[in-house]
């Protein structure tokens, strides 16, 4: 592809995609022990996904906010209604009171390549004149946040820069499909920054949209991924798998017979050998589902039935915290 092939598929990605950049403004309301409550105001971005008025954003942009306002590209405000939010993978849906609005088209973000170009589109730094946009190319993919459980598939590592106010914006391919919004960059790093694949979001809103909030399979134990230099030193007799240290009482786990000291390496048809490997079972399967699930303990392999019900927690940073 010739130079000015590509600068021509990017303006052309552009055009398609940023009149579906929003900006969001919020207002928190903070107490002052000087001044009593004060107003504290956030701008970040966010893209919409429906024309009758659905916007996807971040968690943290609206969290706590007693206001949220929209602004769209052509300079039309709305007032923004929270439709729900999930902590965990930090997306939020909010519903503007508009009709034939300019959707973005949601695309695979399942098919993703490691090296491929990526745009990211936003309001950087809330600077006046319409969403920016900066250009790099996909890092790496399932990443986990640093300073975080691992939560689903991942995130997207993109070397796109992302800065305060891209927050909640689209992370585009070169068609101007969205593959995943933009939620985070890390402080004192060169080029890297997350977004959360377009896979992730589809199911967070349809949980939304079902349910006012997300359901989650609940298992109700804390682990640690074991490697052969764990089997080593404990003398154990797997070298991969799920290492259960806490088993909660009156949790389904603990029900099926699951305790401390056992290594889970099945479910159901899919073998386990990290932690990421049973998150991602269990992200397939519905509350109330019936989940066999095999094990080790003391050197021979058993097998057990859980019935899975839905997390106490909205937010869950891990499998069974």
């Amino acid at each position: 592809m010739e130079l000015s092939d590509l600068n021509d598929q990017i303006i052309k990605a552009v055009e398609k995609l940023s009149g579906s950049v929003v900006s969001i403004d919020s207002v928190r309301l903070a107490r002052d022990y000087r001044f009593g409550v004060v107003p504290l105001e956030g701008q970040a971005s966010g893209v919409i996904i429906d024309s009758t008025g659905y916007i996807v954003t971040n968690n943290h942009v609206i969290d706590g906010a007693a206001k949220v306002q929209v602004t769209l590209k052509d300079g039309r405000t709305f007032v923004g209604e929270v439709v729900g939010t999930d902590p965990a993978t930090d997306v939020a849906l909010v519903r503007v009171d508009g009709v034939n609005l300019p959707a973005a088209n949601l695309g695979d973000s399942e098919s993703l390549k490691a090296g491929q170009i990526v745009l990211a589109i936003g309001n950087a730094l809330g600077l006046p004149g319409g969403p920016s946009v900066s250009m790099g190319v996909i890092g790496a993919l399932g990443r986990p946040l640093p300073g975080t459980d691992f939560v689903l598939e991942g995130f997207i590592q993109t070397d796109a820069a992302i800065n305060p106010g891209n927050s909640g914006g689209p992370l585009a391919d070169l068609s101007g499909n969205v593959i995943g919004i933009n939620t985070a960059m890390i402080p004192f790093a060169q080029g890297v920054g997350f977004a959360i694949p377009t896979h992730t979001v589809n199911r967070v809103v349809e949980q939304i949209l079902r349910h006012g909030r997300v359901v989650r399979p609940f298992l109700g134990i804390s682990g640690v991924d074991m490697n052969p230099a764990m089997a080593r030193r404990f003398n154990l007799p797997v070298d991969s798998g799920v290492l259960l240290a806490e088993v909660g009482r009156d949790t389904p786990a603990y029900e099926g017979g699951l305790r401390s000291g056992d290594i889970i390496v099945r479910v159901g048809d899919q073998e386990v050998k990290q932690m990421r490997d049973l998150l991602l079972s269990l992200s397939g399967v519905s509350v109330g589902n019936v989940l066999r699930i095999r094990f080790v303990r003391g050197g021979r392999e058993n097998e057990t039935s859980v019935r899975l019900v839905e997390s106490p927690h909205q937010a869950i940073r891990g499998v069974g915290e």
